[in-house]
């Protein structure tokens, strides 16, 4: 009982902080580029995972796990945060967030490719409820919306959804946290290079907020979130403890309209209202 309710009060503080990502970012590329916001936080991310796969003497990864942690960086270490920040020039983070809703319907696809399962048919009825919920908001958002926007965030929660489902076959090896600790390693020269070439021509014009926002989605939404969100899956189960990602998007859109004072809609909160319903109804039939 006590390990089930740690591991449920370590998924909520990481689905806490994942959902305060996307306001963070927003304020973020106010003053970054997307190409050096995306190298600079994988790269501070890097050094905390280096200091605590070193200090807690961590053994180095199997050549089989290789191209498992390079899909894993290519997931979420590089391409989400690249592809939201792309994403959060064009839309607000309140917008955006709508699509993360799809986040664990991505997941469980690729997990289903992954570990070729056969899920029942209604899991597939409820995964196309839920695309054409977010379909039907993206209509709906006709001269507000951004098509940049709206297909970058598509391609954020698809290989998200990838790296994620990579990441849970890796963990049953590395362990949750090192298998984000690993895939930052991997990719931290690529990262620190692409910091050098896009570090901005005056840093002392950018503002405090948007360096807070850069501080934020590297230490806690690229390192600590994910420490806490794999020890939760851990000790409380993935099957029960993976259903508080259905939080993100409402906690995701009450940080975007109380910090960032963005307009949350009713059309907003009712597109993620049958995204998460859809979503869960999916898992529950997988």
């Amino acid at each position: 009982m006590g390990s089930s309710l740690a591991g449920w009060g370590s998924g909520l503080f990481a689905v806490v902080i994942f959902s305060a990502s996307l306001p963070a970012t927003r304020v973020a590329v106010s003053g970054f580029a997307p190409l050096f916001l995306t190298g600079a936080r994988a790269s501070l991310a890097a050094v905390l995972a280096a200091l605590c796969l070193a200090l807690l003497r961590q053994p180095f990864p199997g050549r089989r796990d290789l191209v498992s942690l390079v899909i894993v960086a290519l997931g979420v270490v590089v391409g989400f945060p690249l592809l939201t920040a792309l994403a959060l020039q064009h839309v607000t983070s309140a917008h955006a967030i709508v699509f993360i809703g799809l986040l664990p319907l991505s997941t469980a696809l690729f997990g289903v490719l992954r570990g070729g399962e056969r899920p029942r048919p209604l899991f597939w009825l409820f995964a196309a409820v839920g695309a054409a919920s977010v379909s039907g908001f993206v209509l709906s958002q006709d001269g507000v919306a951004s098509p940049i926007g709206d297909l970058a965030m598509i391609a954020a929660v698809i290989v998200c959804g990838l790296g994620y489902a990579e990441g849970a076959v890796l963990t049953r090896r590395l362990g949750g946290w090192q298998v984000i600790s690993w895939a930052l390693l991997l990719s931290a020269p690529a990262m620190l290079m692409l910091s050098a070439l896009t570090w901005p021509a005056s840093a002392r014009a950018i503002t405090v907020a948007a360096w807070l926002g850069l501080a934020y989605v590297s230490v806690f939404s690229m390192f600590i979130g994910f420490a806490f969100w794999y020890r939760g899956l851990a000790r409380g189960g993935t099957a029960t403890v993976g259903q508080l990602q259905l939080l993100q998007p409402f906690l995701g859109l009450a940080f975007a309209g109380v910090l960032l004072h963005e307009p949350v809609s009713a059309t907003m909160l009712g597109a993620a209202a049958i995204v998460v319903l859809s979503v869960a109804m999916a898992r529950r039939w997988a």
